[in-house]
């Protein structure tokens, strides 16, 4: 613990201030604690300058002030590996988890059908933490270092490595015997040494190059192959003379194949120098082997994701293939040409094998030989043997993706979604979000200091509209109580929407504040279906326990309503659903009912949608369509849900409730307003015209 610069709200001294600059003081102090709910966290308390903010209108919220003690929030989960995990880059090669940095590409997979395939999605966060440290080891001899509440996919759908919480909460979780779906672990990189240069050279320019008298030409090829070529041979002490124009017969089709000029080398004893390093040695190390390999893949690799072919020059050359082949044991069959030996090899093995070949030889031109498009599924045995927790903390890295997942060491991972909602607050979006919460430790004395000031005329300010203000840290921190002092003794009116139970602390505070000013309190239940709310809420208190807190806080006389948001398209939004939610609200008390449609904001939507892929594939395409006009669904659609909710409202009592009012709901139900049995449901409605918003939409976040 001790002072520390803000790196993320304002710039070093000398920097043009950013737009968060006026926000708090100069200084920060970061703050850490050993108890296990905050741990890997670190809280910036800070001085703040303003604490009621203006919405902007282009929001579309249905108020104009709203007060936010905390930026980031508590609540969210982490899902991390360790930094030593290699991550599947887009070019085929591997990289450090720790060294993976937002805009990379890398792999990751997409359900197309009945298959899961790999595709090239592009890094859009980054962050670190530290978590108590678990080991996942496959049969296959995999192990990779987590956190608990990582996820991998397996033959029955993504598991955390812990079952977290024990009884109902309990999640699902990787056992004994669990089947991880991938290729299995990278191959280690080759050790770049003498030999394996001498291989790569003898494979580019005996197989394809030009030795010739008094000169030696690399062959018109890749541009990363030519380098790869020069270097080397300038390692050996032999100049280039540059590149030299090389009549080529094929022109490039575009920017993917990077065909450049040819390298010469001029001069007896260059020459001579080139002769001597791509002899043949007796008998070649593994080493060279392995170069050879590489060379004759980037002068010879042609295939697809379905296809592994190199072809080779000469019955030397084959032969040397065929061997190296051998020596690093991938099997392989050979191509015949009618009339003449055999010219090349195709590897068997499918995927993993492609990859094992790529990481173990590390060729130059890797883009010549692309998974992207492969089905996922590979004969690799990934069942899990063990998960040991290794008793200690580790950092531990994660990202996101476009995708919602990434290949870790082999397997499919899934990471964090990005929470958009935190870069509005000029704020990193994964890490920051998860791991950096800014505490303004003196809200409630500039609420008090900024409701007194002259120019302030007494409007309703929400809280909990973006980051609950009830979040774990509050338990901590206490900045709630004297805000609502303040409030209270200004008799300014407000609002709290929160999905936490921690509001009951200062049920007494809210009770006096509610009998001088107009006081209003929600809690957001989006459905009371239990499986729903395990697979897409499952860091939120259940919505039992959530309903709970509505019916106490009315019973104490502070009127509390529900939040009905986000219903899910499809998923929660049918006639039986709604009625049953509806219901359970009116069973709690709540004096009111809003439904909210799911509005999918960007980061949010890349996150739903990946986890929709995974758990209800079928509805992909309905959901594209549904929301093809952007964050919103269309207004029909939204209607249609409202207004089934207010029928239900008015049908259980909701609407004629006042605070401190709890029963059954009337004997007979109006009719009049209750929908037929013929009305279809918004889930069967054809999405329309794109709604321009609503100001009752919810995020999912």
């Amino acid at each position: 613990m001790g002072p520390m610069r803000w790196d993320n709200l304002r710039l070093d001294d000398g920097a043009e201030p950013g737009p968060v600059a006026p926000l708090i003081e100069r200084r920060a102090i970061a703050r850490t604690f050993d108890t296990p709910g905050f741990r890997g966290m670190t809280f910036y308390e800070v001085q703040a300058r303003s604490i009621i903010n203006r919405v902007p209108p282009a929001s579309r919220m249905p108020f104009q002030w709203t007060i936010n003690p905390y930026r980031g929030c508590s609540h969210a989960c982490v899902y991390c590996c360790g930094g030593d995990t290699p991550i599947l880059m887009a070019d085929g090669r591997t990289k450090p988890l720790r060294e993976v940095r937002v805009g990379d590409r890398v792999y990751g997979t997409r359900r197309e059908g009945r298959h899961r395939r790999y595709v090239v999605t592009e890094v859009l966060d980054h962050w670190q933490t530290v978590k108590p440290a678990h080991r996942v080891t496959l049969r296959d001899g995999t192990r990779l270092v987590t956190s608990g509440d990582h996820r991998f996919l397996t033959g029955r759908g993504w598991r955390h490595v812990t079952g977290g919480e024990p009884g109902a909460r309990r999640r699902p979780h990787l056992a004994p015997g669990d089947d991880l779906v991938g290729t299995g672990r990278f191959a280690t990189p080759p050790k770049v040494d003498d030999d394996y240069r001498r291989g790569y050279l003898c494979a580019v320019l005996r197989g394809r190059g030009h030795i010739g008298p008094h000169r030696v030409r690399l062959p018109a090829g890749e541009a990363d192959v030519l380098a790869r070529g020069r270097r080397y041979l300038e390692h050996f002490g032999v100049a280039c003379d540059g590149a030299r124009p090389v009549t080529r017969e094929r022109v490039p089709r575009g920017p993917a194949e990077r065909h450049a000029e040819g390298i010469g080398v001029r001069g007896a004893v260059a020459v001579a120098a080139v002769e001597r390093l791509t002899r043949w040695p007796r008998p070649p190390s593994r080493s060279w082997h392995t170069g050879l390999l590489a060379g004759l893949f980037d002068t010879g690799a042609d295939g697809d994701h379905t296809v592994s072919r190199i072809a080779v020059a000469g019955t030397e050359m084959f032969g040397g293939l065929k061997d190296a082949l051998a020596e690093l044991g991938f099997t392989f069959t050979a191509d015949a040409c009618a009339g003449a030996a055999p010219r090349g090899v195709r590897l068997t093995g499918g995927v993993r094998e492609r990859l094992r070949f790529l990481h173990a030889v590390d060729p130059a031109a890797t883009r010549k030989w692309p998974v992207e498009g492969a089905a996922v599924a590979s004969d690799a045995s990934l069942a899990v043997v063990s998960v040991e927790p290794l008793g200690l903390e580790a950092p531990l890295y994660d990202i996101t993706t476009g995708t919602g997942d990434f290949i870790a060491d082999g397997v499919v991972s899934h990471n964090c979604f990005a929470r958009r909602s935190h870069e509005y607050l000029d704020l990193d979006a994964g890490a920051d979000f998860d791991s950096k919460i800014v505490v303004k430790v003196n809200a409630g004395e500039l609420v008090r200091r900024e409701l007194a000031a002259p120019r302030w005329r007494g409007e309703h300010i929400a809280m909990g509209t973006n980051v609950d203000c009830y979040q774990r840290a509050e338990g901590r921190y206490r900045l709630m109580p004297p805000i609502l002092e303040a409030l209270r003794d200004a008799a300014n009116p407000f609002s709290i929407l929160t999905k936490g139970s921690l509001i009951l602390r200062d049920l007494p505070l809210l009770v006096e504040a509610a009998q001088r000013t107009e006081v209003s309190t929600a809690v957001s239940v989006g459905s009371v279906d239990r499986e729903l709310w395990r697979l897409v809420e499952p860091g939120t208190p259940a919505p039992d326990k959530r309903l709970e807190v509505c019916a106490a806080l009315n019973d104490a006389g502070v009127r509390c309503g529900v939040v009905m948001g986000p219903v899910l398209p499809y998923l929660s939004d049918s006639p039986a659903q709604l009625e049953e939610a509806v219901r359970r609200i009116a069973e709690a008390g709540a004096t009111s009912v809003t439904a909210i449609t799911l509005h999918l904001r960007p980061g949010a939507r890349e996150w739903y949608l990946a986890w929709l892929r995974e758990h209800h594939p079928d509805l992909v395409t309905p959901y594209a369509r549904l929301y093809r006009g952007g964050a919103y669904a269309p207004r029909e659609f939204q209607q249609r849900i409202s207004q089934r909710v207010r029928e239900l409202a008015a049908k259980y009592g909701i609407d004629r409730r006042s605070p401190g009012h709890r029963g059954s709901a009337p004997a007979r139900p109006q009719t009049s307003g209750e929908p037929s049995s013929s009305e279809p449901s918004p889930g069967e409605l054809s999405p329309g015209k794109p709604s321009s918003g609503e100001p009752e939409q919810l995020s999912l976040l």
